[in-house]
């Protein structure tokens, strides 16, 4: 699970650093390639429009890209494991602990100390006095 989470944080920051580099590198609506990258450039590598078209549906890829990897970030994240059921396929109910009688008032102790059993368990009846 650690190698998917550092995979999917590696797939993350790429994208992010592309989409950054990608944004900077389009130009606005009112400049035009050749005022960018020189006077011929407009019948440059991608022809006349076509860079700002390969720019601009690199950024969505990479911005979907960017997306997808943080719902998954968000679904690793929130995800919890179950405790396993066992070699049995059901998990074993925890042990219920007995209390011990509480002792009530010092005057109404009389029928607890009439056993010696009894009156030996209660604590401090031990103790001189």
């Amino acid at each position: 699970m650690l190698y998917l989470k550092t995979l999917i944080i590696v797939v993350q920051l790429l994208s992010a650093l592309g989409v950054i580099g990608l944004v900077l590198l389009q130009h606005g609506k009112g400049a035009d390639m050749g005022a960018a990258f020189g006077s011929g450039a407009s019948g440059s590598l991608f022809g006349a429009s076509g860079s700002a078209n390969f720019l601009s549906r690199t950024t969505a890829v990479l911005a979907t890209v960017f997306f997808c990897s943080t719902l998954a970030l968000t679904y690793l994240g929130s995800y919890h494991a179950k405790p396993s059921a066992g070699v049995l396929g059901a998990s074993a109910p925890a042990p219920i602990v007995a209390s011990a009688p509480v002792a009530s008032a010092p005057g109404a102790s009389a029928p607890a100390a009439a056993s010696p059993v009894a009156a030996a368990s209660q604590p401090g009846n031990d103790v001189p006095k």
